[in-house]
């Protein structure tokens, strides 16, 4: 089933990752297959928040370009490599088909067989020598079995023709023989005598009780069938396996997850019209064509807590974009027909979903009430940050009520797994909460740490500015500013790229900067430090 992708940001926090979930829950309500996704690994917060509501953690997406799998191509039904080449005919001519795929018996595609190589296997093979199934060769010949002693025939086809006594003299049967005959009983005695492979007695004729038990005492295999000999003889190499016949080797195929963008070239220079497409494990899924190339199933997305590309999915640009629900300001996410673009002034993604459940008269469970209340109180810090409104208020005191716990605690509890640096490298710590913005056109990266103790991040000063400064010059960033958030102080010690001094002055209007100076009052990113950053580049244009 197909199913709309819901996913936050490249640097997943909790109220990007529970506004996926808690949303993909209520479109699923609505009727509306939906799943959840993030674009990285969870930060301890969240990993805090999931455990405690016992919810699983999102599968991570790589992506949102169009693979293969995304194409409505061909579900052509494939054909055991043991079917005749008879029936892969009439099958292929019923049905239109150019090319059909050859699979084993555990669906593991074998081979491709087309309507010219079923020409020309009649023209350039051995028609006289046969190696097929008894099966095979009465669906060829619509035949009936008189006896059957052998489930595999192989043998020389002899259109007995000639008197008895001239098979004798010149040898023509022997046991090696399969043996199309018509009326002549003295031929088939003689072939029976023999034991022949197999004989095929041809316009419908009786068998003689005797001849049948002769046969039954030499083992010979007989089939009857109503075509004459002519007939009988010209087609009965279509009996042949197909294996026998198809191409197995330099075959052009694709598995189902390749990129759509990484075969068209493949695709399109090839003289081939036809591909199979197959799964990680070479199970045997459909063909593509050139025609499913020109309009291709895009991925359909619904993004959360952000609406700028740089912070979303690679390939988001050959995704279908349905819906927008942000709390951030408006990005440059662009889409070319109307889509619902939910954008409101709240501390959080998870205020605006929480009021969807209530619009849709939709009742919100236990586990939904604890994750839309973690993402409010995470992005607003217990509404201590400047972007808290009343509706984030009324959203947790209604949802307090579902869960039932003790909010302060909670939210202690929540923050203290949340700014513990434990076990992080510098780099990590930097870029755990780092969003990038293009800022009067100019890429700016600001990475907010939260933080019980800023001794962990002063002691490493030095090296932090240097990572900063790294990543500002291999990144071509123009400015990177870590804001270090004290939750219970409510301000941020902020650390920038060295030779900015003078722009974070006018950001911060603080006469005095330098490296770690603390701002008070300073907690949101979205609300304080990117209206600032914008206001200060607009002086210096």
């Amino acid at each position: 089933m197909k199913h709309n992708l819901i996913f936050g940001h490249k640097t997943p926090d909790t109220d990007s990752v529970c506004s996926a979930i808690v949303l993909s829950w209520l479109k699923n309500q609505l009727d509306e297959p939906s799943v959840p996704y993030i674009l990285g690994n969870i930060n301890k917060e969240t990993e805090f928040v999931l455990n405690y509501f016992n919810v699983a953690t999102p599968q991570i997406l790589d992506n949102v370009k169009i693979q293969l799998k995304d194409l409505d191509y061909d579900r052509v039904k494939p054909f055991s490599k043991d079917s005749s080449v008879h029936f892969a005919y009439f099958h292929m001519n019923e049905n239109k088909l150019r090319t059909l795929p050859i699979v084993n018996d555990d669906g593991v595609l074998s081979g491709i067989i087309t309507m010219k190589d079923i020409a020309m296997s009649l023209i350039n093979t051995d028609q006289q020598h046969i190696c097929t199934s008894y099966d095979n060769i009465i669906e060829t010949l619509l035949g009936k079995s008189l006896l059957r002693f052998n489930d595999i025939i192989d043998g020389e086809i002899i259109v007995a023709s000639f008197e008895e006594k001239t098979l004798r003299k010149t040898s023509f049967i022997n046991k090696n023989s399969i043996v199309i005959v018509g009326d002549r009983y003295d031929i088939i005695k003689y072939a029976i005598e023999m034991g022949v492979k197999l004989i095929i007695v041809t316009g419908d004729m009786e068998v003689p009780e005797e001849l049948l038990s002769s046969a039954v005492e030499n083992k010979v295999n007989i089939i009857g069938t109503s075509y004459q000999t002519y007939y009988t003889a010209k087609n009965i190499s279509l009996s042949k396996y197909v294996k026998d016949i198809m191409k197995d080797k330099d075959i052009i195929m694709f598995v189902e997850d390749d990129y759509l963008n990484d075969c068209k070239e493949d695709i399109e220079q090839s003289k081939h019209s036809k591909f199979p497409i197959i799964s990680k494990d070479n199970r045997y899924l459909g063909m593509l064509s050139r025609n499913h190339l020109i309009n291709p199933q895009r991925k359909k997305v619904i993004l959360v807590d952000h609406n700028e590309m740089n912070q979303s999915a690679e390939g988001l640009e050959e995704a279908e974009i349905l819906e927008v629900i942000d709390h951030h300001k408006i990005g440059d996410i662009r889409t070319s027909i109307p889509i619902i673009f939910r954008n409101m002034p709240v501390g959080s993604s998870n205020t605006i979903i929480y009021y969807m459940y209530k619009e849709h008269n939709i009742e919100i469970s236990k586990e939904a009430a604890g994750l839309m209340l973690s993402g409010i109180i995470s992005d607003t810090l217990l509404f201590k940050s400047p972007t808290t409104t009343e509706r984030d208020r009324s959203a947790v005191e209604e949802l307090s009520k579902i869960v039932d716990l003790d909010l302060y605690k909670y939210a202690m509890e929540m923050f203290k797994a949340g700014t513990s640096l434990e076990g992080k490298t510098m780099e990590e710590i930097l870029l755990q909460d780092f969003k990038k913005f293009n800022l009067i056109y100019k890429n700016v990266g600001i990475s907010q740490v939260f933080t019980l103790d800023i001794n962990q991040i002063m002691n490493s000063k030095d090296d932090y500015i240097r990572l900063i400064d790294n990543i500002t010059y291999d990144k071509d960033y123009f400015l990177i500013i870590m804001a270090v958030t004290d939750i219970v102080n409510e301000g941020s010690y902020i650390f920038y790229t060295s030779n900015r001094d003078r722009l974070v002055k006018g950001i911060f209007e603080e006469e005095n900067v330098f490296q770690g100076m603390y701002v008070d009052k300073c907690v949101s990113r979205k609300k304080q430090i990117v209206p600032a950053i914008i206001s200060a580049l607009r002086l210096i244009r």
